[in-house]
């Protein structure tokens, strides 16, 4: 064998690991988000760990987690765990003075 093909079967190894690595991480959050009942947070947290390590065997690949794997676990999220609570956001009367309300008494 050559340096050259060495080299090359070197690569081929450690591609493969890391395939089986990318398998068992999303067949395990899969698994955890359909089985395991858990509040959002929660669920969000998981998925955000296999993202950061999927993207840590495949650094170049995020274009390809944001297609495929992304939507994948975003419809588990919705189906299995519940949707995504919405934002608290204090509504802008512009009609209202801010501050304390006085109560109405004479103008003078």
């Amino acid at each position: 064998m050559t340096a050259g093909s060495n080299e090359h079967a070197r690569a081929l190894a450690d591609e493969a690991r890391r395939a089986r690595q990318l398998r068992v991480i999303v067949d395990l959050t899969t698994s955890l988000l359909v089985q395991q009942p858990m509040p959002r947070d929660e669920a969000d947290r998981l998925v955000a760990a296999a993202r950061r390590r999927v993207l840590e065997l495949f650094p170049d690949k995020e274009e390809t987690y944001e297609l495929i794997l992304a939507p994948r676990f975003a419809r588990l999220l919705e189906e299995f765990v519940g949707p995504a609570p919405r934002p608290r956001v204090i509504r802008f009367n512009p009609g209202r003075r801010a501050g304390p309300r006085r109560p109405p008494g004479p103008r003078g």
